[in-house]
């Protein structure tokens, strides 16, 4: 089966990329909208995520990949929730600001920008390789 792409956001200040790298990586929980859990499940093991500073940063910083596909949220104390385990991959050598994104026109139809609230979003392999590329961080 075909490696898929995904993004993920997280706020800098509540789980950082650095603390997610000194942790050796983590369970995704928490993710609360519908169509972000559904992307959640959709994921597979070894496919690889995008990790985004949201909040004040707004910066793709990381490349992390599926370590264990969705299962049920532990966090969740009522509802059907879930989560994935993600370990981290590598840094990219250049962090890619919201703005270097919105002013690629390689980019222009990528969820970051058509689906702002989501957290948890799909990417196509060109738009994956445009955001390494544009981080300066080899495939």
């Amino acid at each position: 089966m075909a490696k898929k792409y995904w993004l993920v956001k997280q706020e800098p200040g509540a789980y950082s990329w650095g603390k997610f790298v000194k942790e050796g990586g983590s369970a995704w929980t928490g993710v609360r909208n519908f169509q972000a859990r559904n992307n959640l499940r959709a994921m597979k093991k070894g496919d690889l995520v995008f990790f985004y500073h949201s909040a004040g940063e707004r910066q793709v910083v990381g490349v992390a990949r599926v370590e264990r596909e969705a299962y049920p949220d532990p966090t969740a104390k009522k509802g059907d929730w879930a989560c994935v385990d993600l370990a981290p991959e590598r840094a990219l050598k250049k962090p890619v600001t919201l703005e270097a994104v919105k002013a690629d026109k390689l980019l222009q139809g990528i969820s970051l920008l058509r689906l702002p609230r989501l957290s948890v979003v799909p990417l196509t392999e060109a738009q994956y390789l445009r955001l390494l590329e544009l981080g300066e961080t080899g495939p």
